[in-house]
C-alpha cells in the first residue's frame, strides 16, 4: 500500500542508513559452546516494529534499521491491525492515535468501543478503509523517545508490502485482538490463512494471547513451517476466551502445546524484581516449558526503560542474564533496540571472565565504581577492582588539618549527608571554588570528614534515575595514604590517576595539595617501583609544571571545556608539561539536540603530537548518551573507540568498558558484525527534516595558548581561610582576563517512563 512519497522517503533513508551501519557478512555467532536453548542454537533476535527504539513503530525507516544493525537473521515483528475493508497492517497498537497523525487528519473519527470489556476511546483502524488509512503517517508513539523523525511521513503499511519491501530473513505477525474484530464482522483467521498461502511471503511465526485463535487456526499449520506462539501477557490479566488469568494458564502448559509450539512471556516471569527493582532468584518456567518441548521467547526489552539494578543501567548485561546465566536460556528475545541483543549473543555471551584484551583500551575509573556504590569510597574502589579497571582514580581533596584524602568533590554536600548534620552550620560561599554556597573539605578535620555518612552519586537524577539505592550510602572514605595501600595490593590494576584541583586556592589556605600528594606517594613506595602507572591529573598547568620539575610521573592535562579545535602552539604548550589529555565527548564528537553532528579532529591533533587521549564521562544511564548510541553504553564506547579512535576512557561503570574491549567481535577487520561497527556521527541527524531540525548550535571554541599557559602556583602560606558563610571573594581571573569557571554539559532530554504501556 506504500504510497509513492513513502517510497521515495523510504529510499533516502535506507541510503542515509547505509552511510551510517557498514553491512558486512556477518554469519552470527561463532562461539561454539552448545547454548541451553531448546535447539542448543543461538537464541533469536526479534525486532518488535523495526527498530522501534529510535524510528516510528512499524515505520519502512524502523525495519531497515533493525536489518542494517542485527544479527543475519533476525525477526521483524509485526502486530497486525484490520482495516475496516480488511486489509491487515502493521500497527503496533489496536487505537491508531498514539503512533500516527491520524487525530489530525481525520480529527472527527474517533469513536468508543469495548476492548476485553473495558470502554476504549480512540481512533481504531475497524473506521477506516485502507485507502483512508494511505493518508495517515506514522509518528513516534512513546513520547520519551525523540520525534525528530516524525517528518519523513512514513506510511502504514500493510502486511504484505512490509514483507515484500524488506525480505526480512524471518517474519512475525503478532495478533492481538482477534475478539474484538470478531465483534465488528472482521475475520483474522481468515487474513491470516490468506496472507499465509500466498506464494510471495512467509510467515515464520503467528502469536497471539487468545487461545481461541490459536485453536482456530492451528489445524491449517500442523504440517507448516509457520510456527505458533501463545502469548502471556499479565499474570494477573484475563485471557477471553478462556476466563482464566494468564498466571494460571502457565500452571498448564502441557494444556498450551496442544495449539502451540512456543510461548512469549514477560521478561519478569523468568526473572522477577523486587518493590526495588532488583531481581529475585530465577523461576523454574524456561526449564519447565522445554521439558514439554515449548520453546520460551522473553518480551519487554527496551534499553530506554529502568531495569533491575543488578545490571548498573547496562542492557547488555540484562540480555545475558536470560541467555548466558548457566542454566538456561530463552529461545529469543523481543527487543525494541535489536542492535543490543545482537551483539549480547554473537559477541558477548560465553565470555570467559578471564577472556583477553582485543583492543588497546584503558580504562581509567571515574571515583572508583561510583555508578554502583558512593564515590571514592572503600566500597567503590574495590568494585572497580574486580570489574578489571586499569587505572584507579582519586581525587584528591584536603582536610584541614593537612590530610590528603580521597573525595570526587570538594564540597561535601556533593558526596556526603553533611547538611543533616551538626555541621550544616560551616556552609560558607565561596566563588573561587563554585557558585552558591557549600561545606568544603578544607573547613573540617579528618575525623570529622570520616564521621560523615557518603552518598552515591546520581547524575541523572532528573530523569528519576538513581543508582543502586539500596547502597547509597555504603563504604568509607579513604586518605590517599589509605587510597595507595589499597591499590598496590590490587594485582589486576596498571596503576593509579591522581586528580589535583584547586591548588593555587589551597595554598593561598596555607595547605600544600602538590606537596602532600608527593609526600604521600614517597611513603606509599611508589617512587621506588614500576609496577604501578602513577599518573597525575589537573586542569592546571601550574599544578603539572611542578610535578615535573619534582617527579618522574605521568602527567595528565584536563581540559574542563568542550572545544572544536586547538592551535598548533598550543599543543606544543602542552607538550611541553603533559603526556596524555583528557577532554569531553563533545570535544570529540559535537552535539546537538543529543544528536551527534560531526567529528573533530582533536583527537587525530593530538595523537599526532604523542599526547594520548582520554574521554570522559562515560556511563551506562541511556539519558548520558546521545541518541546516535541507540541508549546503549557499549555502543558509544565502540563508537568512540573504533571511529573516534581514543586511548582510553574515564568511566563510573569500568565493567562495561572491560568487557567491551575483550568481546569476540573486535579485531575480525572485514567480517566484523554490523552490530560492532562505529555509529557515524551525523548520520541519525541529516535524517530530521527541516520542520524537526534544532536551531544550530554555536561551535565549541578553539582551545589557545590563553586558556592553557597559567603562572606558576603561590607559596604556601599560613594563612587562615578568610571566607564566612556571609562573605563573598572574588572570582579569579584566567589568563585571557576572563572569569575561569568549570564548564558543565547538560543534556536535556525528554521526561522518560511515559506512555511506553501504551504500544501494547
Amino acid at each position: 500500500m506504500a504510497s509513492s512519497r513513502g517510497i521515495s522517503v523510504s529510499i533516502f533513508v535506507v541510503q542515509a542508513l547505509l552511510a551510517s551501519v557498514a553491512l558486512v557478512s556477518a554469519q552470527g555467532s561463532t562461539n561454539g559452546s552448545r547454548w541451553q536453548t531448546l535447539n542448543g542454537r543461538p537464541p533469536f533476535v526479534i525486532a518488535r516494529g523495526g527498530f522501534s527504539g529510535i524510528f516510528a513503530d512499524s515505520s519502512f525507516g524502523a525495519y531497515s534499521l533493525a536489518l542494517l544493525t542485527s544479527v543475519p537473521d533476525v525477526i521483524l515483528w509485526c502486530d497486525v491491525q484490520l482495516t475496516r475493508d480488511a486489509a491487515g497492517i502493521c500497527f503496533p497498537d489496536l487505537k491508531l492515535n498514539n503512533n500516527s497523525d491520524v487525530a489530525n487528519v481525520y480529527s472527527d473519527r474517533q469513536r468508543t468501543y469495548l476492548v476485553n470489556g473495558v470502554s476504549t476511546k480512540g481512533w481504531f483502524s475497524i473506521d477506516f478503509t485502507l485507502r483512508e488509512i494511505g493518508s495517515v503517517i506514522l509518528t513516534q508513539g512513546v513520547f520519551s523517545r525523540t520525534n525528530k523523525f516524525d517528518g519523513q511521513n512514513y506510511p502504514i503499511m500493510t502486511v504484505q508490502d512490509t514483507y515484500t519491501q524488506l525480505s526480512p530473513p524471518g517474519f512475525w505477525l503478532n495478533i492481538q485482538h482477534d475478539a474484538f474484530y470478531g465483534q465488528h464482522n472482521l475475520s483474522m483467521r481468515s487474513f491470516v490463512l490468506s496472507v499465509t498461502r500466498n506464494a510471495n511471503v512467509t510467515i515464520d511465526y503467528i502469536s497471539s494471547p487468545e487461545v481461541a485463535f490459536l485453536q482456530s487456526i492451528a489445524p491449517n499449520f500442523r504440517r507448516s513451517t509457520t510456527n505458533l506462539v501463545f502469548r502471556f501477557l499479565g499474570q494477573n490479566d484475563v485471557e477471553p476466551s478462556t476466563n482464566q488469568t494468564y498466571g494460571s494458564l502457565l500452571q498448564n502448559i502441557t494444556f498450551i502445546k496442544t495449539f502451540s509450539s512456543g510461548i512469549i512471556v514477560p521478561k519478569s516471569y523468568i526473572w522477577p524484581v523486587d518493590r526495588q527493582l532488583y531481581l529475585l532468584p530465577s523461576t523454574s518456567l524456561v526449564l519447565d516449558a522445554h521439558r514439554e518441548g515449548l520453546r520460551v521467547f522473553a518480551s519487554e526489552f527496551y534499553n530506554d526503560v529502568p531495569f533491575s539494578f543488578n545490571y548498573s543501567y547496562d542492557p547488555v548485561a540484562e540480555y545475558l542474564q536470560f541467555v548466558n546465566n548457566g542454566q538456561f536460556s530463552v529461545d529469543g528475545v523481543i527487543s525494541d533496540f535489536p542492535i543490543t541483543p545482537s551483539a549480547a549473543i554473537d559477541c558477548f555471551a560465553h565470555l570467559d571472565r578471564n577472556a583477553s584484551k582485543q583492543v588497546d583500551l584503558l580504562v581509567i575509573s571515574s571515583n572508583g565504581a561510583s555508578g554502583d556504590f558512593p564515590g571514592c569510597t572503600d566500597s567503590a574502589y574495590s568494585k572497580a577492582i574486580q570489574d578489571g579497571v586499569d587505572v584507579l582514580d582519586c581525587p584528591v581533596q584536603m582536610t584541614m588539618d593537612g590530610t590528603p584524602i580521597c573525595l570526587s568533590s570538594i564540597n561535601l554536600i556533593d558526596s556526603t549527608t553533611v547538611v543533616q548534620t551538626s555541621f550544616s552550620n560551616l556552609s560558607t560561599t565561596i566563588p573561587e571554588i563554585k557558585q552558591g554556597s557549600g561545606i568544603f573539605t578544607f573547613n573540617m578535620s579528618w575525623n570529622d570528614i570520616q564521621s560523615l555518612t557518603p552518598v552515591i552519586s546520581s547524575p541523572q537524577s532528573e530523569f528519576e534515575l538513581f543508582r543502586n539505592p539500596k547502597f547509597r550510602n555504603a563504604g568509607k572514605f579513604l586518605s590517599l595514604s589509605e587510597f595507595l595501600t589499597m591499590a598496590r595490593n590490587a594485582s589486576s590494576i596498571q596503576g593509579v590517576l591522581i586528580s589535583i584541583e584547586n591548588a593555587a586556592f589551597l595554598a593561598e589556605q596555607g595547605l600544600g595539595v602538590t606537596d602532600a600528594v608527593i609526600d604521600a606517594l614517597s611513603k606509599a613506595g611508589y617512587n621506588n617501583q614500576t609496577a604501578l602507572k602513577v599518573m597525575i591529573q589537573s586542569s592546571n598547568s601550574s599544578v603539572l609544571m611542578k610535578f615535573k620539575s619534582q617527579t618522574n610521573y605521568d602527567l595528565v592535562y584536563k581540559i574542563d571545556e568542550d572545544i572544536g579545535g586547538t592551535q598548533n602552539s598550543t599543543i606544543d604548550d602542552i607538550k611541553r608539561f603533559a603526556t596524555a589529555v583528557v577532554i569531553s565527548k563533545d570535544s570529540v564528537f559535537p552535539i546537538n539536540s543529543l544528536f551527534t553532528t560531526s567529528t573533530t579532529n582533536v583527537v587525530p591533533r593530538l595523537q599526532a603530537a604523542n599526547l594520548s587521549v582520554y574521554v570522559q564521562t562515560f556511563s551506562n544511564e541511556f539519558t548520558s548518551q546521545a541518541w546516535d548510541f541507540f541508549s546503549d553504553a557499549t555502543v558509544e564506547i565502540n563508537s568512540f573507540f573504533v571511529g573516534g579512535g581514543i586511548n582510553g576512557v574515564v568511566t563510573d561503570f569500568p565493567k562495561t568498558s572491560n568487557r567491551y574491549r575483550r568481546n569476540r567481535c573486535l579485531n575480525r577487520g572485514n567480517r566484523t558484525p554490523r552490530y560492532m561497527n562505529p555509529v557515524q556521527p551525523g548520520s541519525l541527524y541529516q535524517l530530521i527534516t527541516a520542520p524537526y531540525l534544532p536551531p544550530a548550535a554555536a561551535p565549541n571554541p578553539y582551545l589557545t595558548d590563553a586558556d592553557v599557559v597559567e603562572p606558576p602556583l603561590p607559596p604556601v602560606t599560613a594563612k587562615a581561610p578568610t571566607t564566612s558563610p556571609n562573605s563573598t571573594a572574588a572570582a579569579p581571573r584566567s589568563p585571557n582576563g576572563q572569569p575561569k569557571v568549570a564548564a558543565s554539559v547538560i543534556m536535556p532530554l525528554l521526561t522518560v517512563l511515559l506512555a511506553i504501556s501504551l504500544l501494547f
